[in-house]
Parts: C-alpha cells; sequence; structure tokens
C-alpha cells in the first residue's frame, strides 16, 4: 500500500514537472498549429474556392508570388491529387511533407525527451538543428525569392 502511495506521487510529481518543461509546451503547440493547418486544407475545398485567407501580394499587385496556390496544393494533397497540387503551386508538396515531418518529429522528440531525462540537451539541440535544416531546404526556394526580392531593390 505504501509503495503504491509513492509510485502515485511520484508519477504525479513528475507529471506536473514535465507539463512546466517549456520543450514539451513547445512541441505541443507546434503540432496543434501544424494539425490546425492540415484541418484548414481539409475543410476548404479547392473546387468551391472557399479560402477565407487570400494572398494579400496578389490583391495589392494582381501578380502572384511563390507561395500562392499553397491552400489549393494543400488541399489538393491532403486528398491525395499530387499531380494536379503541383499544378497550383509546383513547391507545395516539399512544403507539405515539412509540415508532416515536423508533425513526426514533434511527436518522437516529445516521447524521447520524456523517457530519456539523461540526454534532454543533446536531444533539444540535434532538434533545433535538425528542424532548422528541414527548414532551409523545405523553402529554399521562398527564401531565394525573398533574397533576390530584396538584392533588387
Amino acid at each position: 500500500m505504501i509503495l503504491h502511495q509513492r509510485k502515485s506521487n511520484l508519477l504525479q510529481t513528475s507529471d506536473v514537472k514535465l507539463r512546466k518543461e517549456p520543450y514539451i509546451l513547445i512541441n505541443i503547440i507546434f503540432a496543434g498549429v501544424i494539425l490546425m493547418i492540415f484541418a484548414y486544407s481539409g475543410i476548404f475545398s479547392p473546387v468551391k474556392d472557399n479560402y477565407p485567407v487570400q494572398c494579400i501580394h496578389e490583391r495589392i499587385t494582381g501578380e502572384p508570388c511563390i507561395s500562392c496556390g499553397l491552400s489549393h496544393s494543400f488541399s489538393l494533397i491532403v486528398r491525395g491529387k499530387t499531380a494536379e497540387a503541383l499544378k497550383w503551386n509546383p513547391y507545395g508538396l516539399r512544403v507539405f511533407l515539412f509540415f508532416i515531418s515536423q508533425l513526426v518529429l514533434r511527436a518522437a522528440f516529445t516521447i524521447y525527451y520524456i523517457s530519456c531525462t539523461n540526454t534532454r540537451k543533446q536531444l533539444v539541440l540535434y532538434d533545433c538543428i535538425g528542424s532548422v535544416l528541414i527548414f532551409l531546404i523545405s523553402f529554399r526556394p521562398f527564401i531565394a525569392g525573398i533574397v533576390s526580392g530584396i538584392l533588387s531593390i
């Protein structure tokens, strides 16, 4: 009975500590945002073109930007129509894969962070470096477009 009570108290204490861990909180927030992006892509239809978020650049200049068509592309990818998605935005699939990989990494790193307390600092470092590299690879065309736009000013 006393051993069971100690285990229960220990689990409650570690649960409270884990809730206060910024790394876990950040992972939960990122995973939530990614899930909302996927939900947005699933709810709004590329056929109906009923997206509430419009491209500000295109509305102001009348010219499409490098990210135009991403909402359509994501919606089509969610529906399994990748060939059509690439017509809307050629970079849609790589950005979609970035979000998928980040969702998987958030879950995997959170589980690993909780279970392996002695390697937490290294895990956070590897996560940061890996996520930045995946981001740079996935968003390279967008970053290049921004840089070339700034240099042409």
